[in-house]
């Protein structure tokens, strides 16, 4: 899916100029001339990322920024700005910001910082699908299976778990062994770690 660069600024200007800029990089560019506008098509699942301006009317890109996160979009923020300050700045990288940069800024430094934001959402996506994928596996295991997984997680033997459940150790390791084959974790760390994936959901 192609990757596209939002643009968010209300100078006419401004917005021209990151245009053709991202355009001549070789990057999608989809330029908006205020935050409602760009909330209004916002794209609920679309690689890529957001430059905006730090002040604008009605909804700044602080706002913007919180905004997204409340709906749920993930993408990643540069701000730029003509009228930066230690407290908005260190409020934008909490946020998860990319990149604080003043205006003007120098292109080769706005053009990095893009390639950053776009490779942070690339691993991000990549670690939601594959987040996706080990809930999807987890969800085909039998309840007793789910049991079992979470015991064995938690480090305990086959005795202690079949004591636990009120079963025999025989039963419990041949659902241990279901648990490792339908989850592909090939060690007692694999396991480990996709079950705190779970449970990180």
């Amino acid at each position: 899916m192609e990757r596209t660069v939002f643009v968010v600024d209300d100078d006419p200007s401004v917005l021209r100029g990151l245009e053709r800029l991202l355009r001549s990089a070789g990057y999608a560019v989809e330029a908006h001339a205020s935050a409602r506008a760009f909330l209004e098509r916002a794209p609920a699942d679309r690689p890529g990322c957001v430059v905006v301006d730090l002040r604008m009317p009605e909804i700044g890109g602080l706002d913007l920024q919180e905004e997204l996160a409340r709906r749920g979009f993930p993408l990643p923020l540069i701000f730029l700005t003509g009228h930066g300050d230690v407290p908005s700045s260190v409020r934008a990288m909490k946020g998860g910001a990319i990149d604080f940069l003043s205006k003007p800024c120098d292109d080769t430094d706005l053009l990095a910082a893009v390639e950053r934001a776009l490779a942070r959402d690339a691993e991000a996506r990549a670690a939601r699908v594959e987040k996706e994928a080990v809930r999807a596996r987890f969800a085909a295991l039998t309840p007793r299976e789910r049991e079992v997984a979470l015991l064995v997680a938690q480090g305990l033997l086959n005795k202690q778990i079949a004591a636990e459940l009120g079963a025999a150790e025989k039963t419990i390791k041949v659902h241990r062994g279901r648990v490792m084959e339908k989850l592909g974790a090939e060690s007692l760390a694999d396991l480990v770690r996709l079950v705190d994936r779970i449970r990180d959901t």
